[in-house]
């Protein structure tokens, strides 16, 4: 699965909710008539599972496992979406945190040589230019200064890389490794 966004906070009182964006194709991800699928988010909300909801006493809201965009727009550079059934901001609020997916076969591959989605990079193994093994990606941050490829060092602990071509020389998907040249003392933060 691709995670394509995240449902923020609601927007209004009629079910709109605020979205981050984790594609690079926001407007065919979140074209009316598209069915996203949900995940457990950081709140706690999980695809499938009862969730409170304040829309009455003892009335248990069940995130469901797909949710259909009825409409989309972008306001003040936040993307607005609204999902059919999501009527209020009670229920609104009760998707807050819970992650968009698509099915990454779905997804054609990027154009762009250079260009990767996140799920081609988790499990490839992380090497040095001597072909020493440092680890391996357990996942990608999207910070706002550059992408972070998150590593499970051998020892177990974790280490965070700046997916820029300084540090990362090669990406190669067909020998499952992606060779980084860390700067001293990196991977000990």
């Amino acid at each position: 699965m691709l995670i394509v966004g995240r449902i923020g906070k609601p927007h209004g009182i009629r079910g709109e909710v605020t979205v981050e964006v984790r594609t690079d194709e926001p407007d065919t991800r979140f074209a009316p008539g598209m069915v996203l699928r949900t995940m457990p988010g950081v709140n706690g909300a999980t695809g499938g599972g009862a969730q409170p909801s304040t829309a009455g006493p003892e009335v248990p809201f069940q995130v469901p496992e797909g949710l259909a965009v009825e409409s989309a727009r972008w306001h003040q550079g936040r993307l607005l979406v609204a999902f059919e059934g999501v009527l209020d901001r009670d229920v609104a609020e009760a998707l807050r945190g819970t992650l968009l997916t698509v099915d990454s076969a779905d997804v054609a591959p990027p154009e762009d040589p250079e260009e990767f989605h996140d799920h081609q990079l988790v499990g490839l193994a992380v090497v040095n230019p001597a072909g020493e093994r440092l680890g391996e990606v357990v996942r990608i941050d999207h910070a706002p200064a550059s992408d972070l490829l998150v590593l499970r060092r051998p020892e177990g602990r974790t280490a965070l890389i700046p997916f820029v071509k300084a540090i990362v020389s090669e990406v190669d998907l067909a020998g499952g490794r992606v060779v980084v040249d860390p700067p001293s003392g990196l991977l000990d933060l």
